[in-house]
């Protein structure tokens, strides 16, 4: 009954403004055929007729008051020169017999100053044989254009005003895009890796196309399937897939669209959208970033609130349409800690399927889709690519792929080559070489002393990754990089890998001590130490790995509570504990590089010689320089 009360006005008022149209146009019609006829008449009414006798005698007395002759046919129009009147008459006489032309040439036959005089004292005889039709065209156009300006200008206000009013009552009426049949398929073929994500959402994909295969067993269809993982993983690219492998219609809306400045407006949009979904099952409804209006409720909030509202509307719909109505609720977002739990519970996101970030072999597969179609070079190296790039997302991958395009066609290569594999890499990673920062060569030679220190820290732990690549040309916000690359794909770490990433961070500004002194430190490790603080608080924070506060962990501030004397989800003795630990962390990484460098303090010098020189120094470059180093006994942690 809502649905057909609010439609009625609607109709109404399009009813009413159809028939004003109606009215404008019919008035329009009507003033434009009067002038028409009015214009046609115009000349007619303004004539009388006269004897062509009077004419001659006229023509012949110079007081004739006789301006022109006008000879159209068998008519004469004469134009008197004291008033702008018409006359007309007709060149035949009664029985009809047509008067000589001389009668009226009076000015025939002369010549010289004859005819001067003639034509000084009498009017001018022009044939006319047509009527003066753009006369009366533009005669029309004058007098009808300033009319149909008008109208226009009126019938342009009357449509703004209809479309403000239409787009007032479309607030409640949902945004989601429709991708039907007629958009271009997405299937699980098209998405490379996360075969477990795949094989989670295959069911959903045959509960859509075989239902009757689960009722006859009692079983439910899901309502609701919750896509989880960090941002650019697929989520949305997996949803469209399952929607493409059902052959189902795709509703995807944004979680930011149901908001508005209007209260209200989000709950009604949710409730469209459902309906919509409904009529076009089997259908999907795919809501991206869910948490913008999902997030969790507190007694801060209140029943009021706009986000409240539409999230209390989107549990009514997943937790009342009924299950055969054939509709499932897709959602994704990369904070699943921050939705509210009505909304994870079972019955209504029932899946909850985790995409992760690629591994190594995914990574590949995924190069592989986005170089399709792009000329690559024979010896284009995809696997060492997909080996360098350990925690990047499929997002990341297609940007090295189209800055490793753009590379090429920037350099005039007909192919992409490894070079512009390695450029692209290194700019989407860290950031475009800054060629135009000139730095002195005192600033470079405390460059090249700091990146040797990472390197040779980094080289010698045994926990540590190995070192790839060393250069002090300047990248994105820093003067150098070294690169540690993984040699595998690892989703755990020891705490032995964690204290040696520590020092090889502590490695840059311990060297810059050992060779310039302690007190000519510079501001260029400002940020390994914010590295350094990072990492060293989560490992006691998060993952308990502190000496005095080893197997305890404390709620992020994210998600504890908060004490009113620090302001943080853990009390003020606590804290002093976590700062004593975290410092200790940091205390023990520059000790443990400055051992490493003083003993190995001949081959610091040498690298940061060599990267004086050559500015770039790849892996088979650096073995030659490092396999002299020794890892001193004081700096192993476990022995």
């Amino acid at each position: 009954m809502a649905e057909k009360m609010t439609k009625k006005p609607v109709g109404r008022q399009n009813s009413k403004s159809n028939t004003i149209r109606s009215i404008l146009f019919t008035f329009i019609l009507i003033c434009f055929g009067s002038l028409i006829i009015a214009n046609m008449n115009y000349g007619e009414a303004n004539k009388t007729e006269v004897p062509i006798s009077e004419v001659i005698q006229r023509a012949n007395d110079p007081d004739g008051n006789i301006a022109k002759i006008t000879v159209t046919g068998d008519s004469l129009d004469i134009t008197l020169k004291d008033k702008d009147v018409a006359t007309e008459t007709s060149r035949k006489d009664p029985s009809g017999t047509l008067y000589d032309q001389g009668l009226i040439n009076y000015c025939d036959g002369l010549d010289g100053e004859d005819l001067a005089d003639c034509q000084s004292k009498y009017p001018v005889i022009e044939y006319k044989e047509d009527v003066d039709v753009w006369g009366i065209v533009l005669n029309i156009a004058f007098t009808v254009l300033p009319i149909i300006a008008i109208v226009i200008f009126f019938s342009w206000m009357m449509r703004q005003a209809n479309a403000a009013n239409s787009q007032s009552m479309s607030f409640g009426k949902s945004r989601a895009r429709l991708y039907g049949p007629d958009k271009k398929k997405v299937t699980f073929k098209d998405v490379a890796g996360n075969e477990s994500a795949k094989q989670d959402l295959t069911e959903i994909v045959d509960f859509l196309k075989n239902p009757k295969k689960y009722e006859k067993l009692g079983a439910k269809i899901p309502r609701g399937v919750l896509l989880a993982g960090e941002p650019g993983t697929g989520k949305t690219l997996m949803a469209r897939a399952v929607a493409g492998e059902a052959d189902v219609p795709f509703f995807s809306i944004s979680g930011s669209e149901f908001a508005e400045m209007f209260v209200g407006v989000g709950a009604s949009r949710v409730r469209d959208l459902f309906s919509k979904a409904k009529k076009n099952a089997p259908s999907i409804i795919f809501i991206d970033e869910i948490d913008a209006v999902a997030h969790k409720r507190d007694a801060r909030g209140g029943a009021g609130r706009e986000d409240e509202q539409t999230l209390n509307q989107i549990l009514v719909e997943m937790d009342g349409f009924d299950n055969d109505s054939g509709v499932i609720v897709m959602a994704a977002t990369n904070r699943v800690d921050m939705l509210d739990k009505a909304l994870l519970r079972p019955g209504r996101f029932d899946r909850h399927v985790n995409v992760t970030l690629p591994e190594r072999k995914d990574r590949l597969e995924i190069l592989k889709v986005h170089f399709k179609g792009k000329p690559v070079e024979e010896d284009v190296d995809l696997e060492a690519l997909a080996k360098k790039t350990a925690g990047s997302s499929g997002a990341d991958l297609a940007n090295i792929a189209n800055e490793a395009a753009i590379t090429a066609a920037r350099e005039g290569h007909k192919a992409i080559s490894n070079k512009d594999l390695t450029e692209a890499f290194e700019k989407v990673a860290i950031g475009p070489e800054r060629k135009s920062k000139v730095m002195n060569e005192k600033e470079r030679k405390i460059t090249a002393y700091h990146e040797a220190g990472h390197a040779i820290v980094g080289h010698v732990l045994p926990d540590s990754d190995p070192v790839h690549k060393v250069t002090i040309i300047p990248r994105g916000s820093t003067g150098g990089v070294t690169w540690f690359l993984p040699p595998e794909d690892r989703s755990y770490k020891s705490i032995y890998e964690l204290k040696d990433i520590l020092a090889r961070a502590m490695g840059g500004r311990v060297a810059e001590k050992l060779i310039f002194g302690k007190d000519a430190v510079t501001t260029g490790a400002s940020s390994d130490l914010k590295n350094v603080a990072e990492l060293a608080k989560s490992m006691i924070i998060e993952e308990g790995m502190g000496d005095g506060t080893r197997n305890l962990v404390f709620p992020s501030e994210a998600t504890g509570y908060y004490t009113i004397s620090t302001g943080k989800p853990y009390s003020e003795k606590t804290a002093e504990i976590i700062d004593a630990e975290i410092k200790k962390l940091s205390d023990e990484a520059a000790k443990r590089a400055e051992d490493v460098l003083k003993m190995n303090k001949g081959v610091l010098d040498a690298l940061a010689e060599e990267l004086l020189k050559s500015e770039t120094l790849e892996e088979a470059e650096l073995e030659p320089i490092l396999k002299n180093t020794k890892l001193p006994e004081i700096a192993k942690l476990h022995k």
